[in-house]
C-alpha cells in the first residue's frame, strides 16, 4: 500500500509540473507587456554578426533578457529567444562591461547570459 500511494504521489506531481509549463511565445507576450523594460541594446552598437538584439526588462523583481539572433552572419532574418532569472549583476556585466573589459558583446552574451534559457516550449 506505501508503494502504490508513493507511486500515485509521484505521478501526481509529474503530471502537475506538466502542466504548469508555459510556451516560449505566451512567456515572451507576457513578460514584453508586463515587464519593466531595463534597456536595449541594438544591433548598431552591438556591433555582431549574429546578435541582433538584445533587451532586458524586469517582472516580479526577476530579469528576463529577450534576444534576437541571427541564424548566420549573412541572414537579415532573425529568431527570438528568452532568457530568465537572469541576475541583476549579469546583466550590468553584458550591458556595460567591466574595467578593463575588451570583450565583445557576443562573448559577454555568452559569458553571462546565455546559460539561462528558460526551460519553456
Amino acid at each position: 500500500m506505501k508503494n502504490f500511494f508513493l507511486i500515485f504521489l509521484f505521478s501526481l506531481s509529474f503530471f502537475t509540473s506538466f502542466s504548469q509549463e508555459i510556451s516560449c511565445n505566451d512567456l515572451l507576450d507576457f513578460i514584453v507587456e508586463k515587464g519593466y523594460n531595463k534597456g536595449t541594446i541594438s544591433n548598431y552598437t552591438l556591433n555582431s554578426s549574429w546578435l541582433y538584439k538584445v533587451t532586458a526588462y524586469e517582472y516580479d523583481y526577476k530579469i528576463y533578457v529577450v534576444a534576437e539572433i541571427k541564424p548566420n552572419e549573412y541572414s537579415y532574418q532573425t529568431e527570438t529567444y528568452i532568457f530568465c532569472g537572469i541576475p541583476n549583476m549579469n546583466w550590468s556585466n553584458f550591458r556595460f562591461g567591466s574595467y578593463g573589459d575588451s570583450e565583445s558583446y557576443g562573448e559577454r552574451f555568452h559569458k553571462y547570459i546565455i546559460d539561462y534559457k528558460c526551460n519553456c516550449y
